[in-house]
């Protein structure tokens, strides 16, 4: 059973000036001869942040009180604009439904999971993308841009389902702007009053929500 979730984005406000990006974790074992092996334990990454430092005055530490105290801490997750990774473009590019690869038709599958790929010589990762945007997603197939009539969006999950199956060899491609599922990763936020009119709160971390 999947966990709660509320589809509602944590207010940008309060966002603009957080830490954090993705983390990995890997076992390293040291052998006797001094050689190293090296395990990648996560097949995906998971992305971490801090929204703390971005609060600046006491408006924004009641904004956050109410959207905390509505999710019930960490009980429901919501979205989260990443500000330096939320499309599929190249940064200082527009979206293009040419961005991503999504998959290769072969007459029958209709279904392609929204998915963002990081590298490309060595050792390549396709990041699935589980919270498009509604309205930013836009699908190509054989380098072709399809009719918003010719697929359907699950925003919630970043299915995209053509109305017809793309013909065995044809590529398809799409280009969207994504949230990240998150939760609060504490129960509790404690607030310094330095100030009549200001306080601060140190930290506020927020854990991406795998599933």
């Amino acid at each position: 059973m999947p966990s709660p979730f509320h589809e509602v984005r944590f207010p940008l406000a309060l966002s603009y000036g957080s830490r954090g990006g993705p983390e990995r974790r890997t076992e390293i074992v040291t052998l006797g001869s001094g050689d190293e092996e090296r395990n990648s334990l996560w097949r995906h990454s998971r992305r971490r942040y801090n929204a703390g430092p971005a609060l600046r005055s006491a408006e924004d530490v009641a904004m956050l009180i109410a959207f905390f105290e509505e999710r019930r801490g960490p009980l429901y997750g919501f979205r989260w604009r990443d500000t330096f990774d939320h499309s599929s473009a190249a940064p200082g590019r527009a979206v293009a439904p040419t961005d991503q690869r999504l998959g290769t038709g072969d007459g029958t599958t209709r279904a392609f999971p929204l998915a963002k790929t990081y590298g490309a010589a060595f050792a390549p990762y396709a990041r699935p993308i589980t919270k498009p945007v509604a309205g930013s997603v836009t699908v190509a197939v054989g380098g072709v841009a399809l009719a918003a009539s010719a697929f359907a969006l699950d925003p919630a999950t970043g299915l995209v389902t053509l109305t017809a199956a793309p013909a065995s060899g044809a590529v398809v491609t799409a280009g969207f702007t994504f949230d990240v599922p998150v939760r609060f990763a504490t129960d509790r936020i404690e607030i310094d009053h330095q100030a009549l009119r200001a306080g601060l709160v140190a930290d506020i971390p927020i854990l991406e929500i795998r599933r």
